[in-house]
C-alpha cells in the first residue's frame, strides 16, 4: 500500500493490525476537500493491502472527526461542477467501508459528528471514551444527511430514535449511545487502547476468511439498503445545498452568529 499519497490520512502498522488515522488534529479532523477525496478511496486501498487483517479507525489529537470544515462548506457553494464530484464521493466512501471485508473497528477517542459519527457508525465495532459525542447535525446547517446517516442509525437504534436525532441534529453521550446500542462501549480514556486491543485478540482467535465472510454475510442487506437509500439521500442533499438556508447557515457559522432561517 502507498502511503505517500495521503495527505490527512496517516497509517501506523502493529503485527497485521493497520491503523488509520485521521489527522487534521488542529482542525479536530474535521474533512477539508483533500481528506473527503483521500476518504474516498481509503478503504479501498486497505481492503487491498495484503500486510494487514484488521484495521483500526480513529482521529488525531481530542476528537474522532467534526465532519466537514467551513471551507469545504464555502468551496461546495462556490463550485457546483466540483460538488457533484463531493456526492459522487459521499456515495464512494460508504461503499467502500461496506465492501472493506477486513473487520474495522471505531477508536472513537473524541467527538465524532456529520460525516465523523458516519464513518464510526459504519465500522463493524466501535469503542468510544466515554466523554465523545456523538451528532449528525445536517439538519442544522441546511442540509439533509444523505452521506449515510439516514442508512445507518435506524439499523443501529430504530427508526424512532433515529429520526429522534436526526431530524433535530441533537448530541447523544456514548454512555447513552451503549445504552441505546448505537456504538457497542463507552470506556474510560485510560481504558481505550487496552479495550480496543482486547477485541482485536478476540477477532483474531477466529479463523480469518470465517470472520471477513461472517462480515460480508451481515453486510448484505447493508449493501442493498445502500444501493437504494444513498443515490436518494445524495440527491436529496445536492438539493438541500442549494437552498438559501443553507447559504445562511454557511454565512452565519463564518460570521459567528445563529443563522435566520427563511424555510427554503
Amino acid at each position: 500500500m502507498n502511503f505517500s499519497v495521503y495527505q490527512y490520512i496517516r497509517f501506523e502498522r502493529n503485527d497485521r493490525v493497520l491503523t488509520v488515522v485521521l489527522d487534521r488534529a488542529d482542525k479536530l479532523n474535521a474533512v477539508s476537500r483533500l481528506l473527503h477525496r483521500e476518504l474516498a478511496r481509503v478503504f479501498h486501498d486497505v481492503a487491498a493491502d495484503p500486510e494487514s487483517d484488521f484495521i483500526v479507525l480513529t482521529g488525531a489529537g481530542r476528537a474522532f472527526c467534526a465532519g466537514g470544515d467551513l471551507e469545504f462548506a464555502e468551496e461546495s457553494l462556490s463550485d457546483p461542477v466540483d460538488f457533484q464530484e463531493v456526492l459522487r464521493e459521499a456515495r464512494t466512501i460508504i461503499h467502500s467501508l461496506l465492501d472493506c471485508d477486513k473487520p474495522i473497528i471505531c477508536r472513537m477517542n473524541g467527538d465524532a459528528v456529520g460525516l465523523g459519527a458516519t464513518l464510526a457508525l459504519f465500522c463493524d465495532l466501535i469503542i468510544a471514551v466515554d466523554h465523545a459525542r456523538i451528532a449528525d447535525p445536517h439538519v442544522r446547517v441546511g442540509l439533509v444527511a444523505g452521506d449515510g446517516g439516514a442508512l445507518i442509525w435506524p439499523q443501529l437504534i430504530g427508526y424512532a430514535r433515529a429520526k429522534q436525532y436526526l431530524l433535530t441534529g441533537e448530541f447523544i453521550n456514548a454512555k447513552d449511545a451503549q445504552e441505546i446500542g448505537l456504538i457497542n462501549f463507552a470506556v474510560p480514556e485510560a481504558e481505550l487502547d487496552a479495550t480496543v486491543a482486547a477485541w482485536l485478540g478476540k477477532l483474531s482467535k477466529g479463523t480469518l476468511q470465517s470472520v471477513r465472510w461472517t462480515k460480508a454475510t451481515l453486510n448484505t442487506s447493508l449493501k442493498q439498503l445502500a444501493s437504494t437509500l444513498m443515490d436518494t439521500g445524495i440527491a436529496y442533499e445536492g438539493m438541500s445545498a442549494a437552498t438559501a438556508d443553507h447559504r445562511e447557515a454557511v454565512k452565519a457559522l463564518r460570521e459567528k452568529r445563529k443563522p435566520e432561517f427563511i424555510g427554503r
